[in-house]
């Protein structure tokens, strides 16, 4: 796997999609904030953050993350990550973020929870 970042997006049944590739820390959170302050989230949407593409996320990477899940919030809109990494989601667990993100492990179930719930 590549060590480059890279952002990539398209729009699923839910909302927006993000797609992180690479190595999210201090060099490359830059481009995820600018991603996520690009974002156009209305109320009810679902904002996903695939991760199964991350290779590492430092503590710069994770407040990106963070400021995406505010900024959900801010819209009326939720906000999940998909396919978070083994070692991250231990990190989630050890600064008590795990209970803050919810997860799923790929887009699809993350597409079919959040249809499951309007029905």
């Amino acid at each position: 796997m590549s060590t480059d970042f890279t952002v990539t997006q398209h729009t699923g049944p839910a909302g927006p999609v993000l797609t992180f590739t690479g190595e999210l820390d201090a060099a490359s959170s830059p481009t995820a904030f600018e991603a996520i302050r690009g974002l156009e989230l209305v109320a009810a949407q679902l904002l996903l953050l695939d991760l199964t593409q991350l290779g590492f996320c430092d503590s710069s990477g994770i407040t990106a993350l963070l400021a995406a899940h505010n900024c959900a919030e801010d819209a009326d809109a939720a906000m999940a990550l998909v396919g978070v990494p083994d070692q991250l989601a231990r990190i989630f667990s050890l600064i008590g973020l795990d209970g803050i993100f919810t997860v799923y492990p790929t887009v699809d179930d993350a597409h079919k929870a959040w249809t499951a719930d309007r029905s």
